[in-house]
């Protein structure tokens, strides 16, 4: 199994390394950052000022390539998807291919001053959930596993960056 981070627009390189660093920690397998894919138009909605997570993971699903590999796109633009007033991520399982959003996961977003620490754990910590999704997991019951929907940055910052005893045995490799 492999893990290929795209950057879906400009992306930091700085925290691409340290998504990457968690990923293959908590996966054990490689991972690789690719090249960048910068034709973002088709997904911007122009009357909400926010990116269509849908559309961009229709993109993201041509980069998929072998069967072993998972694909992550990593952005710093407002995702939304419909119904939902912005999302964190979004994972098509089918596809094996999901996506996060940096841009609320950021301190200096709510007009609290910046903390890089804390940002990139939240980072991470979304990272690993929207890829258990496509290694197979739902939603978990558990507040303190990662599998553990997110409603707020609160949740976020709640839940451990690591599958529960439930969940860990379910990951599909």
């Amino acid at each position: 199994m492999k893990l290929r981070l795209i950057p879906v627009g400009n992306v930091d390189n700085k925290i691409l390394k340290k998504i990457k660093d968690g990923l293959e920690q908590t996966f054990g397998c490689p991972s690789k950052i690719e090249k960048e894919i910068d034709n973002l138009a088709q997904a911007y909605d122009p009357r909400r000022k926010q990116y269509s997570a849908p559309v961009l993971l229709s993109i993201l699903k041509t980069q998929r390539v072998e069967k072993d590999e998972k694909v992550l796109g990593i952005s710093d633009i407002d995702l939304y998807a419909p119904g939902l007033n912005f999302v964190f991520g979004e994972a098509d399982t089918l596809s094996e291919v999901a996506i996060i959003s940096l841009h609320r996961l950021r301190q200096d977003y709510y007009g609290l001053p910046p903390d890089e620490v804390l940002f990139q754990d939240r980072a991470t910590k979304e990272a690993i959930h929207e890829l258990g999704h496509t290694f197979g997991l739902g939603h978990c019951p558990d507040t303190r596993c990662i599998m553990q929907f997110s409603n707020t940055l609160a949740d976020t910052d709640w839940k451990l960056a690591v599958f529960c005893n439930q969940c860990h045995p379910k990951l599909i490799r």
